[in-house]
């Protein structure tokens, strides 16, 4: 046998086939509503309606049991009953209606004493309301609805005692029950209606409740969309009533039918699916309001905790804790804090008086950068000076539903980090996201902000390219500590390759030649290193060759790799990931020396640096040669390779001035500006410069904007 809870039931209320008329056209029903605001008088009394309608759903939970009781044929206290209970909460010493217990039997009277069909319904309906005009709408909803559980109580407790106790059976027999309840089964189709009705006018009563709930301090009631939403109240109350008014018809209208009268009346089932049907419109209406509202005060709240995020990174703080916890998570009730690799939680203390860097990135943050962050970071543990920690802040797409997919991410991600994560994406406020990106200007490349030790202030916006370049000798990562690096820097062969590979490094130093070389033409990869290992055995030079690859094109560049190795061609850097830190270190050099202010025009790292980044974004191949830290030539395949069949011009040169030398001469010979430089950079927003200069003839660059969606 289907089950009667009201949570549970499942069965529809039968098709509406009548034109019904809108539920909210207030056109024609003006002078109704009027009517009922005219009832509507508070005195300012508040009404604990949260506990009484606690009280009045375990009635209904307990008479629907007695419904199964009934339509069973079976009178006996089932598991059910028993739980709900030792469930029940509320005693006689605990539970005060404070006075309402006299104004509830009033309506209650009004519920039983008349025959409410027809126009009736509407006066009984009025009558209540006007009973219940000093109280508030979602009081007079209660108190109706409490009234009515009352007597629904009263029926199904003497329904479900009759067989047992002889009190319940002489009631019974003067209320005429025998015949209803010896012909239950018959009558399923109209239990299922008061059912749903019942259901429905919760669902109202609930929600009108939930806007009497919302906190005033974000929302008021003269302001959209709560004021849009109390002017549907009358309307909706007055239905709820009129419907409460229905269901009570219906209980009455049983006692004393016979049975042959009572299942030939199929007029009172329709018109209570179709009231049903009414309030669900009315309910899904509210609720949308409600939706709106709700929206409305988290935007409230987001505003409040973005302008409490300015205030505290704009005021002096006594120490790291309280920025990290505004940041971080305000709350106490978690350990937000999550080590990725060893899966243990911690709390925001484990960053108090240290160095904080707030990794911020989405999920599409690369193994690449996960792996060389990682190297440095794990460098740094052994080191008691450095005494910093890392914090990664995921920013996860609000505006779409968190999935599996979402999930398997974050936690492979996550598995990966050696340092503090938080232990979940929804634990960062939409506030924090706001600040980042608008304070910040975080967009999609992942950033690393550092934040002092004392205050939690902001040391530096974007820490990620002193990380790259000079790894922990940045430390603390302030810009303080960036202009230091940079002022004992210059342009050589050191700063380019520093951290990518040993090996250029011990030939450097045992005065070498080397020949950085890039681009993914095959064809000329070839032709290029025989000429080049040509000319230098004719130069009488130890030419060292190292393929650097392409930044954008990660299985070109694998198989060009494959091709250099087998053919024997060069020495070749050791995977994708040298080559992607090869260049993502050049793009560093050319951001770092943007945050301190410095120009092409001035700077002479910034000019070679942005040279080497036109070489990977052009279609051509390119190579640098160098000898020592500071001699070196570059130039892209169509100068090189003619200088390369050209060597017994500048062979005297060679000889005479270096190999170097010579060789820059020569390159300065051969070019022409007519076609210069391309340059691809894939920054962040903040970052790309208004007007950047040509590094080879000093004419300013055209600025074009390119999308791509992965660098493969």
């Amino acid at each position: 046998m289907a089950s009667h809870s009201l949570v549970s039931s499942t069965a529809k209320p039968e098709p509406v086939t009548r034109r019904e008329r809108p539920v909210f056209s207030m056109s024609d029903d003006h002078a109704m509503s009027k009517k009922i605001l005219d009832t509507h008088s508070p005195n300012g009394r508040e009404v604990d309606v949260a506990i009484i309608l606690q009280v009045i759903e375990e009635i209904f939970q307990h008479a629907f049991l007695a419904i199964d009781g009934v339509l069973q044929d079976s009178h006996r206290e089932s598991m059910e009953t028993s739980k709900l209970e030792e469930k029940t909460s509320f005693t006689f010493d605990s539970f005060h209606l404070e006075g309402l217990a006299y104004i509830m039997h009033k309506v209650s009277c009004q519920l039983t004493c008349k025959f409410s069909g027809g126009g009736e319904a509407h006066a009984t309906t009025m009558e209540i309301l006007g009973m219940l005009s000093s109280y508030h709408w979602d009081a007079k909803l209660v108190l109706t609805l409490a009234s009515f559980s009352i007597i629904y109580g009263e029926f199904w407790l003497v329904a479900q005692k009759f067989a047992t106790q002889p009190l319940a059976k002489m009631v019974a027999l003067l209320k005429q029950l025998p015949d209803i309840i010896e012909h239950a089964a018959a009558l399923k189709s109209r239990f299922d209606a008061i059912n749903n009705l019942l259901k429905a006018i919760l669902d109202i009563t609930k929600c009108i409740i939930e806007f009497k709930r919302l906190p005033s301090q974000y929302i008021s009631e003269d302001q959209p969309p709560m004021s849009v939403a109390i002017a549907y109240f009358p309307t909706a109350v007055y239905w709820t009533i009129k419907s409460i008014v229905a269901c009570a018809s219906q209980l009455t209208s049983l006692l004393g039918m016979s049975y042959e009268f009572i299942s030939a009346t199929t007029t009172d089932t329709w018109e209570m699916s179709s009231s049903t049907h009414k309030l669900n419109n009315i309910s899904d209406h509210l609720r949308a309001e409600l939706e709106r509202c709700y929206e409305h005060i988290q935007e409230k709240k987001h505003t409040e905790y973005y302008q409490m995020l300015v205030h505290l990174f704009e005021t002096t703080q006594f120490d790291n804790m309280k920025i990290n916890k505004a940041l971080i998570y305000i709350k106490d009730d978690l350990l937000p804090l999550e080590v990725g690799t060893m899966h243990t939680r911690a709390s925001i203390d484990a960053l108090r008086r240290k160095t904080v860097l707030l990794l911020i990135s989405d999920l599409d943050i690369t193994p690449e950068e996960v792996l060389i962050l990682a190297t440095i970071y794990n460098e740094s543990r052994g080191r008691s000076e450095l005494q910093y920690e890392i914090v990664w802040l995921p920013i996860s797409d609000r505006s779409r539903e968190w999935n599996e997919g979402y999930e398997h991410k974050f936690k492979e991600l996550q598995a990966r980090m050696p340092w503090f994560t938080l232990h979940h994406p929804s634990l960062l406020e939409p506030a924090v996201i706001k600040y980042v990106k608008e304070r910040w200007h975080f967009s999609k490349k992942m950033m690393l902000v550092a934040l002092d030790p004392q205050q939690g202030k902001v040391v530096c916006q974007n820490a990620i390219h002193m990380a790259w370049i000079w790894g922990n000798l940045a430390y603390p990562f302030t810009m303080a500590k960036q202009e230091e690096l940079w002022s004992i820097e210059s342009w050589r062969l050191e700063l380019v390759v520093d951290g990518i590979d040993q090996n250029i490094i011990e030939w450097m130093t045992a005065g070498k030649y080397i020949c950085l070389y890039g681009g993914e033409d095959v064809e000329w990869i070839e032709k290029f290193t025989t000429s080049a290992k040509s000319v230098a055995h004719r130069a009488g030079i130890d030419l060292h060759m190292i393929y650097v690859g392409k930044s954008n094109n990660k299985d070109r560049v694998r198989r060009i790799n494959s091709i250099i190795r087998k053919e024997n061609l060069s020495y070749c850097l050791d995977d994708v990931m040298s080559v992607w830190y090869f260049w993502t270190r050049l793009e560093s050099m050319f951001y770092s020396k943007m945050q301190l202010g410095q120009t092409i025009k001035d700077d002479k790292i910034m000019q070679e640096v942005l040279t080497m980044l036109s070489f990977d974004g052009s279609d051509q191949g390119w190579a640098v040669i160098s000898r020592g830290s500071f001699e070196m030539a570059r130039a892209k395949s169509v100068v090189i390779t003619k200088t390369l069949e050209d060597f017994h011009v500048w062979e005297e040169d060679a000889r005479e001035k270096g190999f170097v030398l010579a060789l820059i001469d020569y390159f300065l010979h051969l070019h022409t500006p007519q076609h210069c430089n391309r340059l691809i950079l894939p920054g962040l927003d903040v970052d790309i410069p208004e007007m950047i200069t040509c590094a080879e003839c000093g004419r300013q660059m055209d600025k074009f904007f390119m999308y791509r969606c992965c660098t493969d």
